[in-house]
Order: C-alpha cells, then sequence, then structure tokens
C-alpha cells in the first residue's frame, strides 16, 4: 500500500497537466472558430517573479546558517533560533526584491516619458 501512495501522486499530476494542456487547446480552437483575436503573443516571463524567489531562498538559507550559529555558539533554544532568522532574513529577500522592482519600474517610466517627449509632432 505504501508504494501505490507515490505512483498515484505521479499519475495524478501526469493526468492533470495533460488535461489542463487539452482544455487550453480546445479553448483556443473555440476562439479561432468564432473568429476572436486572442493574441498570438506568449505571456512574457517576468524577471520580477524569479528575482523576489531567488532573493527568499537566499534569505531563507542564510536564516538557517544564521540560525545554526546562534543555536551552537549562544546556547538559543533551536526552535526560536531557526524560526527568527529564517523569516528575518526571508523577509530581507523580499524587501530588497521590492525595492529592486521600485527601481526598475521608476526607470521604466523614466525611459517611457522621455520618449513620449522626443517623439516627432
Amino acid at each position: 500500500m505504501e508504494i501505490l501512495i507515490p505512483i498515484l501522486i505521479s499519475l495524478g499530476a501526469f493526468t492533470m497537466i495533460v488535461f489542463l494542456r487539452k482544455f487550453e487547446n480546445d479553448e483556443r480552437m473555440a476562439m479561432i472558430n468564432k473568429g476572436i483575436d486572442f493574441g498570438t503573443k506568449r505571456r512574457r516571463v517576468s524577471a520580477i517573479g524569479t528575482l523576489r524567489l531567488a532573493l527568499l531562498a537566499i534569505g531563507i538559507s542564510i536564516g538557517l546558517l544564521v540560525g545554526n550559529i546562534l543555536e551552537v555558539n549562544i546556547s538559543i533554544r533551536e526552535e526560536i533560533a531557526y524560526f527568527s532568522m529564517v523569516l528575518l532574513f526571508g523577509g530581507l529577500g523580499l524587501l530588497t526584491s521590492y525595492i529592486i522592482q521600485l527601481k526598475q519600474e521608476e526607470k521604466e517610466k523614466t525611459l517611457e516619458e522621455n520618449k513620449q517627449l522626443y517623439q516627432p509632432l
């Protein structure tokens, strides 16, 4: 019985992916038959989401490392050391991602304003 659980989970995940792709394709075909332009462009992949996850993972790993150092050297309880450092450094990673995103959006806005300013009439 124990061996069936991973097999069923894998089979269920595969089936879900296949059906999602099938329904997505059916939806597109129906839109084409009705003459609706659904946009041939693919969704633009944003580097911001990847950056956010990367900085969060880095923050969590630094938090685990610092939590271990605190537990061993300062004799803080294990739960307090790990949870507090993971939350602290994970939050710092997300804050860093947010600040980078704000600067990027400000830069894009400035470029767009300059582009509109220098367009010939």
